[in-house]
């Protein structure tokens, strides 16, 4: 039971670490549209991140795959961007439904993405065959759908303290948080070393 607290825990941390905010970024940008009435749908999502996420370092642990780490480092502020300004472009519209599972696939996508940025990180603390990692791994990801819950669920109370009590329109709030996120971002993206080779 002590081992799946320390797997749980390195979970909780890569997820909710200040010094690694981009996580935060990417699920603040996938929450913000969203309110408690699409619990549901935002739960999926935060799950189907998670599921990629896990699938890249399985593919990683079994050196299925591999992928440099600034090609990576650049692929999760953009992940970022893109979501972000899929908000700008869709804030108000009553057609999401539609494109619900085209959403789905990249969240899914940008999941994996996220997990090869962690990959290195995770073989390197685990040791033995690849198989004796699943386990481990499970646990890890259980720390991380909690810790994205925990994420999601502030991000979703800031929004209805916001639109409540200081009445922005979903909107608005929605359009501001995303060129927030932009903002933050797009330094990450220009500032890449991979420009700089």
């Amino acid at each position: 039971m002590s081992e799946f607290w320390i797997y749980f825990q390195i979970g909780l941390k890569h997820v909710l670490d200040i010094h690694s905010y981009d996580h935060v970024l990417f699920l603040i940008a996938l929450a913000v549209p969203f309110s408690f009435k699409d619990w549901k749908r935002i739960i999926l999502l935060v799950s189907l991140f998670t599921i990629g996420h896990t699938m890249a370092l399985i593919l990683s642990v079994f050196g299925i795959i591999a992928i440099k780490v600034n090609v990576v480092e650049l692929l999760i502020p953009i992940t970022i961007l893109v979501t972000a300004l899929f908000n700008l472009f869709t804030a108000g519209k009553s057609n999401k439904k539609e494109s619900i599972n085209l959403v789905f696939f990249i969240v899914l996508f940008f999941g994996i993405v996220h997990g090869l940025g962690f990959s290195n990180y995770f073989k390197s603390i685990l040791g033995g065959t690849a198989t004796s990692k699943l386990l481990p791994l499970g646990e890890f990801a259980l720390g991380i759908e909690a810790a994205q819950i925990i994420v999601v669920f502030i991000v979703l109370v800031l929004s209805y303290i916001v639109q409540t009590i200081f009445r922005f329109s979903k909107r608005d709030w929605t359009l501001v948080m995303s060129a927030f996120i932009i903002g933050v971002v797009l330094p990450m993206i220009i500032e890449n070393e991979i420009w700089f080779r």
